[in-house]
Parts: C-alpha cells; sequence; structure tokens
C-alpha cells in the first residue's frame, strides 16, 4: 500500500496549465544540472527528515537497455558510476542505502542518465522520479513544514491521490520463488541434458550468463545476487556456426563461451551479424536468445527469494 500522504513536486507552476492539466508554459523537460535540480534534492531532504528518514530502499532498479528513451543522452554507466562499482554491487532490489546516496540516485534520474530506480521505506515514505521532472514524494505524515520548504525552494508541492510509479499499480511478471522446488527442477534438468544456461537479471536490463553442470550448480548458485530473476535456457549448442547460419531477422541476444571459458553475450541485430561472426570466431559454444519478452519461451524463470523464503523481487 502506498503512504497516506503523495505530493507531487515539480517546477512547473499550477497556473501555467491548460484545462486538462498539461503544463504549458516555458520550463524546461530536463534537469538544468543546477540550482533547480539541488532545490529537488533539498525538498527531497526535507521531507525525509520531517519522516524520520535517513536510508531508504533501493527497489526495482533498472538501467538503460537496447533503447534508451530519455530526453538526454545516456552516458557510461548509466550514471552510477560515482556512486556504485563498476560491477554494480550495492545497485539491487532491497539494497538499502543512506539518505544521501538516495539523493544521489535521485540526482541521475533527474538528469535521464540511464539508471531508474522506487526510493521506498516500506509503507510509510516512498521517492518516485517520473518522466520530465516529475517526482512524487509519499509519506505517512503531513509534513507541513517540508511543503513549505519545497515551495520556499521555488517549487511545486501538490498532493495527489497516489503516485503513478506506485509499486502497486504495476502487475508482477514473475510471481515464482526460486525456491528449492525451482532448484530440484533445474537438477532434473540437468540430468537429462548434462548442462543449461542460467541467465541471472541482477537488474532491470542487466543480466550475466552462466553455463551450469552437475558439478558447479551449488558454486554458481551460491554467487547470485539478492533478488535476482533467473531464467534457465538450454545449454549453448558446441556448433557455433550453426547458431550464426540460423539468426533470427531483427535483434537477438547473442551468447557464447569464448576459448578462455568465459560466457559472454551481446544485444545484435541483424545489421551487425557480420561483425557479430567475426567477433565470436574460436567460441566454443553460442547461443541466439530471443531480445523481446513475449518471444521468449525458456525451460524455468523464477526470481530468488530473500533468507527468509519470502519472495519481495518484483520482476
Amino acid at each position: 500500500m502506498s503512504p497516506s500522504f503523495t505530493y507531487r513536486i515539480t517546477k512547473y507552476d499550477p497556473a501555467e496549465r491548460d484545462e486538462d492539466g498539461r503544463y504549458i508554459g516555458v520550463e524546461e523537460t530536463v534537469s538544468d544540472h543546477g540550482p533547480v535540480e539541488a532545490a529537488y534534492l533539498s525538498s527531497i531532504a526535507a521531507f525525509a527528515a520531517a519522516s524520520g528518514m535517513d536510508r531508504l530502499e533501493i527497489r526495482e532498479p533498472s538501467v538503460t537497455g537496447v533503447v534508451h528513451f530519455g530526453l538526454e543522452p545516456s552516458v557510461e554507466g548509466h550514471g552510477l558510476g560515482e556512486i556504485f562499482p563498476p560491477d554494480l554491487a550495492g545497485y539491487h532490489d532491497g539494497a538499502e542505502v543512506p539518505l544521501p546516496v538516495a539523493l544521489e540516485l535521485v540526482r541521475t534520474m533527474l538528469r535521464d542518465q540511464g539508471a531508474w530506480c522506487r526510493l521506498e521505506a516500506g509503507e510509510v515514505f516512498t521517492v518516485h522520479v517520473g518522466w520530465d521532472q516529475y517526482v512524487y514524494v509519499g509519506t505517512d505524515r503531513l509534513c507541513a513544514d517540508a511543503v513549505a520548504r519545497t515551495r520556499e525552494l521555488g517549487l511545486f508541492p501538490e498532493p495527489v491521490a497516489i503516485s503513478p510509479y506506485a509499486a502497486e499499480l504495476q502487475e508482477p511478471d514473475v510471481l515464482e520463488a526460486a525456491d528449492e522446488g525451482f532448484w530440484a527442477r533445474v537438477r532434473a534438468a540437468l540430468a537429462s541434458r548434462k548442462g543449461v544456461l542460467l541467465e541471472e537479471g541482477y537488474v532491470r536490463n542487466a543480466a550475466r550468463f552462466h553455463r551450469v553442470t552437475p558439478e558447479n550448480l551449488d558454486a554458481v548458485r551460491t554467487g547470485l545476487a539478492s533478488r535476482a530473476l533467473l531464467t534457465v535456457w538450454p545449454d549453448l549448442n558446441p556448433d557455433v556456426n550453426e547458431v550464426l547460419a540460423t539468426l533470427p531477422e531483427g535483434s537477438t541476444e547473442f551468447v557464447w563461451q569464448a576459448q578462455d571459458g568465459a560466457i559472454r553475450h551481446a544485444a545484435v541485430d541483424d545489421t551487425e551479424y557480420q561483425e557479430l561472426a567475426a567477433l565470436v570466431v574460436g567460441a566454443r559454444a553460442a547461443s541466439a536468445l530471443p531480445a523481446y519478452p513475449d518471444e521468449c519461451h525458456p525451460l524455468l524463470r523464477a526470481a530468488l527469494p530473500d533468507s527468509d523464503g519470502v519472495l519481495r523481487a518484483r520482476w
């Protein structure tokens, strides 16, 4: 459930909206990377202080995928390079971060640099950054002083019924937990296939791949990221030339095992297939996976539950 009070915080004067609520003023819909952006962060900090929050939880983290829809160009590292290490350790669903780190995540989202997440504290405090510099703050308190401070900063806090990015408005695609029953099915698949390909989605639009065998299953399982989305595919094909010869029209996620044994992957379209063939010369095995969710038919799919066995990830 959402917090009792939700405010839409923007730099857009309500007096400059038409009868349908659309803004018709002259404010830009991108961050100024300056004083207005700083005002947004100060406003959120004021609401957090009034709500007694000094830490927030990262929920549903994502990074830019094949297509970037933002108005500003994406940047290397998805704008997270100054916040998390290159492997994005610490940027996962359920990770708790101190308020200053949460505010830096808000800055990254305001700048549309390629990362997005919900920031929440259970059902009592939420921060959601939407399109065009719209920010939604939910709290279980009225926070009159924070509302006044937001106005002093030159922004406009408007009460709304609910954030359009509230989790309860989104229907999860994956409801199955990767529990012991799931792993029993993985072992059964390995008994008949000798190997499978495991896709570990550690944030949305980012994944690692593992070639799993009966011998390394436990080791792979131990190293999986918290609340990861796990997708089990048929094993890589040792006839790499056959895989290359049957690539689909359009796009695909090409996965291959390099000569050094490392599993690598790349999203490519049919204009890049010739370059791909040169890239994977000498590969031991490969597979071409569907690029779009509605085309996917994996062997198994589930999300990792928390250590208490409860599935809290929302994929």
